[in-house]
């Protein structure tokens, strides 16, 4: 949106703006015809110094053989270098990738105040008729585009329809309605000057392309915060010069010149408007627009993705010298590590958890599996009759009555101190086998201790159900009346 101009704002465009700058220079002719006539005529977007010297100093000396010897004291390429400084901003001069000589380019600055002088010319021909239809078509699109109600859309169309169809009526009755030279011209003045325009709009997309990149660059160059919080706003800035307005309307534009049945329309309405006869002797350059346009936006293409290349680059380097910062780190903790190895520690200690990191990786995890569920059938011969199970098996179990063994330590115990393990098994062996033995070990009882010599061992014998002999190596087992257990527990320790 157009918003009303300050006193401020043209003070500062009067004093920064490069356009202006240039319509108050001493020799502004000289650089509106001659870039003007390189850069904008010509659509030229890159050319080498050596070359553009020399068509100004060409035109120089024209100038000078004309209006006298002196207009123009300085050589070629003192303009050139003057019109290229930063201050003035009237040409970019620019390197390159593998190329060490120099080149030119116009700003869009030049466009701009040629485009305005360009304007302070009379017209013999005025036409209003073809913008007036242009702002009419451009609020139907608007309209049209922001209606919701699928019913409104619907009556625009069959209006429209009803219009294509009575004109078509017309057209087989023989009555052919015929633009007037006047409205031929009309039309034909507008479509050069938007066709003008639109190469300016390529150079000015450039160049702002090009503000971004060294905005980027100097954020790049002077951020304190992590890498990852860098790339996050260096991709969303390229994210939104895309996604904003300028940048969809662009992309939309390269996409019509890209497709061959648009260029194809439109050579050929263009071919036939060149022959009409109220247009008379068109413009050379109105014959090949389309290819201009084409190069202008391949050539903005083409700079944004060099732009994106040195900066992926650039990027690069700032993670190369990040490494090489990690790795000068890491050397000199291993340089002052073998500096301080003979020394001796003193009370500085530090323990770790372990001498590398184990990591863990979410996808490393096994899925969830849910377990089978068994179907159960109760009857699965079909018979409803009694069934008989044997279930001896449940009741197949070695229990050991600890009372019963407590009973027989104690009736040994009677007449004695203590007994050992092999001595009781000896005059009672084992009945249930191995069971019984642990039972033995961990009996509990207020009239006795049972005593474990470690330093001692003791082999048990028994024989199984079977028959087959079986035997056990322990640790010396006594048992203890209560009484005497601490002076027994002294003696088997000596």
């Amino acid at each position: 949106m157009r918003k009303p101009v300050e006193f401020d704002d043209l003070e500062w465009l009067r004093r920064n703006d490069p356009g202006w700058r240039l319509l108050r220079a001493d020799h502004a002719a000289l650089v509106l015809t001659f870039l003007g006539r390189v850069f904008v005529e010509e659509n030229i977007r890159s050319i080498s110094a050596a070359e553009l010297a020399g068509q100004l100093t060409d035109e120089l000396h024209t100038l000078n053989a004309r209006l006298g010897e002196g207009s123009f004291p300085r050589s070629a390429k003192a303009y050139l270098d003057e019109w290229a400084q930063p201050e003035v901003g009237w040409l970019r001069k620019y390197y390159p990738p593998g190329s060490d000589e120099a080149y030119f380019d116009a700003t869009p600055a030049v466009e701009r105040a040629l485009a305005w002088v360009q304007s302070l010319r009379g017209r013999t021909f005025v036409g209003t008729e073809s913008r007036l239809n242009i702002v009419l078509e451009l609020l139907r699109q608007m309209v049209f585009g922001a209606e919701t109600d699928p019913d409104v859309r619907l009556t625009e169309l069959y209006a429209r329809r009803a219009e294509i169809d009575a004109e078509i009526e017309r057209v087989n009755a023989g009555e052919v309605e015929l633009l007037e030279p006047a409205a031929q011209r009309d039309r034909y003045q507008q479509f050069v000057t938007t066709a003008r325009g639109l190469l300016g709009d390529f150079r000015e997309v450039e160049a702002n392309f090009r503000a971004l990149d060294r905005s980027l660059r100097e954020q790049i160059a002077t951020w304190s915060g992590s890498k990852g919080d860098l790339l996050d706003e260096v991709v969303g800035s390229r994210h939104s010069i895309a996604e904003s307005d300028q940048g969809r309307t662009f992309h939309a534009f390269y996409d019509f010149l890209l497709s061959p049945q648009r260029q194809e329309e439109f050579s050929d309405l263009l071919a036939k408007v060149q022959q009409l006869d109220a247009i008379g002797d068109p413009e050379p350059r109105m014959r090949r627009i389309h290819y201009d346009w084409l190069d202008a936006a391949e050539r903005t293409q083409a700079t944004v993705r060099m732009l994106s290349e040195q900066l992926r680059r650039f990027l690069d380097d700032q993670v190369w010298l990040e490494n090489r910062r990690v790795m000068d780190i890491l050397r000199s903790i291993e340089s002052h590590a073998i500096e301080l190895r003979d020394q001796p520690l003193g009370g500085l200690r530090h323990d770790i958890d372990a001498n590398a990191p184990q990591v863990t990786l979410p996808m490393e995890r096994p899925l969830y599996r849910p377990r089978v569920k068994q179907a159960l059938q109760s009857d699965p011969d079909g018979d409803t009759g009694p069934v008989t199970i044997d279930v001896s098996a449940l009741f197949d179990q070695v229990y050991v009555d600890p009372t019963r063994l407590r009973g027989t330590v104690r009736g040994e115990l009677a007449g004695e101190a203590q007994v050992s393990l092999p001595e009781l098994l000896a005059r009672h062996p084992l009945e249930q086998g191995l069971a019984e033995l642990v039972t033995y070990l961990s009996l509990r009882d207020p009239e006795f201790d049972v005593l474990f010599d470690e330093q001692q061992d003791e082999q048990v014998r028994w024989r199984d159900d079977d028959g087959r002999l079986r035997s056990a190596v322990l640790p010396a087992v006594s048992f203890v009346r209560a009484g005497v257990a601490a002076s027994a527990g002294e003696e088997i320790g000596r």
